[in-house]
This record gives C-alpha cells, sequence and structure tokens, in this order.
C-alpha cells in the first residue's frame, strides 16, 4: 500500500472529537500502518490457454486405433455403426476375420499379393451388386483418415461379406486397394493362383 492509498483511507475513518487533531491524525497513520496488503489470488489457468491442451487430448483419444491381433492391423466399431479398417502390414487375414465376425459381422478376409488372384472366380454365384449392398463407404467419413470403411448393416441374416485386399510388393507388404461384396449364398476358399490381370474379384482374369 502507498502512501496515497493509505491517505485516502484515512480520510475514511470516522474523526474522534475527543482527541487533539494532531493526536487523531496520528492514531489513523499508525491504524493504516498496520494493515497487511491482502495476498494476491492465484490466477487460474485461463480457457484460452487450455484449450490448446485439452484438444490435442482430445485428438489423441479419437486417434488411437483399436488394435486387435497385433500391429498389422486395428478394427475400430465407429458410434454410426460403420466398421474402420486399416492394415499397416498385410498379414494374419483370419485374425482380422475373426475379429469381425467378433463384432457381428459374418465375413471372408483375404490377401491378394501382385500377380496372384483368387480361385475359382466367381467365387460366389449369387454375390448382390454394389447398388444392392453397398459395403464400402466412400469416401472415408474422417478427412486424412487412411484405411477402409464398411457398413455391416447391408449384410443380413445368412449372407456374407467377402472382402478381398491386394498387396503391393513394395517392402512392408502394404495393402494398395480393396474389392469388397455381399453373398447371399455359399462362398468358395481363395486359392492362390498366377495372374497377369487385376488381382480382386471375378474381373481378375
Amino acid at each position: 500500500m502507498n502512501a496515497g492509498e493509505r491517505e485516502e483511507l484515512a480520510r475514511l475513518l470516522p474523526y474522534q472529537p475527543e482527541l487533539p487533531g494532531d493526536r487523531c491524525r496520528q492514531l489513523k497513520e499508525f491504524v493504516m500502518s498496520e494493515i497487511k496488503p491482502a495476498k494476491r489470488k492465484r490466477r487460474l489457468p485461463r480457457p484460452a490457454v487450455l484449450a490448446p491442451v485439452l484438444a490435442a487430448a482430445a485428438a489423441v483419444a479419437i486417434t488411437l486405433p483399436l488394435l486387435s491381433g497385433g500391429a498389422a492391423y486395428a478394427v475400430t466399431k465407429k458410434a454410426d455403426g460403420t466398421i474402420h479398417i486399416t492394415i499397416d502390414e498385410a498379414k494374419n487375414p483370419e485374425g482380422l476375420e475373426a475379429d469381425l465376425r467378433g463384432m457381428g459381422l459374418n465375413a471372408v478376409v483375404d490377401y491378394i499379393p501382385m500377380g496372384k488372384k483368387c480361385s475359382p472366380q466367381p467365387r460366389s454365384e449369387s454375390f448382390l451388386s454394389e447398388e444392392e449392398a453397398p459395403l464400402t463407404l466412400w469416401p472415408v467419413p474422417e478427412e486424412g483418415q487412411v484405411g477402409f470403411t464398411i457398413d455391416p448393416r447391408v449384410v443380413k441374416d445368412g449372407q456374407t461379406a467377402v472382402l478381398e485386399f491386394s498387396v503391393s510388393d513394395t517392402p512392408g507388404a502394404t495393402v494398395a486397394g480393396i474389392w469388397a461384396r455381399v453373398s447371399t449364398g455359399p462362398v468358395a476358399a481363395c486359392r492362390l493362383v498366377d495372374s497377369t490381370g487385376a488381382p480382386l474379384g471375378p474381373s481378375g482374369g
């Protein structure tokens, strides 16, 4: 408290008529000298400062995948019922197939290397068209998100989702594309054979 503030407070104190003027002034100055300044309140972080921190935490929570079957792939069941698949390395298709079935989707999963295709083709005599059963969603709902999103709701009881992933010949065995159809009948197992055509689906030649 500076001198000006003390004088201002001193003028607010009641005047004591029974004391001489000088004595009263001395008493007021003594009282002012004994008043200790209040401790400064601790300033809390402003919302503007906290916002980036909270946003970063939320982003981490959103982008962390639900890993299963090791680091080869990630499967996420989204709030709208769709399933997002991220494949970091094309191995363990049986694990991915089992996880999809664990989510309630009757699926068959195969990885097809370049220069190969599944035989026989077609693997089913009762594939539905993309218009009848739009299994794959394009584009991916979240901007910048990698992988593939499928809608299991188009696969009805007794039907099978057939997912064929083409695998590039670059180091790391990354997935280059997907062929996804819904079959209303039996699906033949995939036997890899040599091919010079497209690797996925009946168009593989």
